[in-house]
């Protein structure tokens, strides 16, 4: 699973879309060209955290894009889902990967150098780096500042996506940093036109 392609990583948020269903969120969004699919579900029970997996995974599966499951390694494997991310007070990531087997994607959210060393060495396949800016779609978030995220990337050589805020009009400030990709929320699934928003930050993420 080495070859997964991180460039513009889509979390999804039933709250902030502007469509009906969540899996027209990820229909539109993967014609706009997103790569990975990241379905969080905060408050669903666990039967429609399933049954909406079920639903997304078969617009990824139809676009070729791997589906990430937030939190819950079990609906990860009921779907079979690419594989799993998570937080640092979440499964631990060598648990989640004794269960996943190999060959999974695991993610783990990292905002200091120990974290990300913590997760290289408990199997993750990539990290998920902030907020790098302010968001208001997560409350418990920890700042990155550039310097922390260069400290992160000196420390490990997994792929990080940065998170947290991430706009078509500030990504660009980390170019040059060597990451692997940017995860967006709201600068795609809240906006009115979901594919074009995608499309635009897909290019933008081109000149990293």
């Amino acid at each position: 699973m080495g070859t997964t392609d991180y460039t513009l990583y889509l979390v999804t948020d039933r709250n902030l879309m502007s469509c009906d269903t969540v899996e027209e969120s990820v229909r539109q969004a993967a014609e706009g060209g997103v790569t990975v699919v990241q379905l969080r579900e905060k408050q669903a029970t666990s039967r429609e955290f399933y049954e909406q997996a079920v639903r997304v995974k078969a617009v990824t599966d139809a676009y070729g894009i791997p589906l990430i499951i937030n939190d819950r390694v079990d609906i990860a494997m009921a779907v079979d889902a690419a594989g799993v991310h998570l937080g640092q007070k979440d499964m631990p990531c060598s648990i989640a990967r004794r269960i996943l087997g190999p060959d999974k994607i695991i993610g783990v959210s990292a905002a200091l150098p120990e974290e990300a060393l913590q997760a290289k060495a408990d199997g993750a396949s990539y990290l998920g780096v902030g907020a790098v800016f302010q968001t208001g779609t997560k409350q418990d978030t920890r700042p990155v500042t550039k310097e922390r995220l260069a400290q992160i990337r000196a420390a490990v050589d997994l792929p990080i996506v940065i998170i947290g805020g991430v706009k078509q009009s500030n990504v660009l400030e980390f170019a040059g940093m060597g990451i692997n990709g940017a995860a967006v929320v709201s600068a795609i699934v809240a906006q009115p036109d979901i594919k074009k928003a995608a499309e635009e930050m897909r290019r933008i993420l081109q000149k990293f």
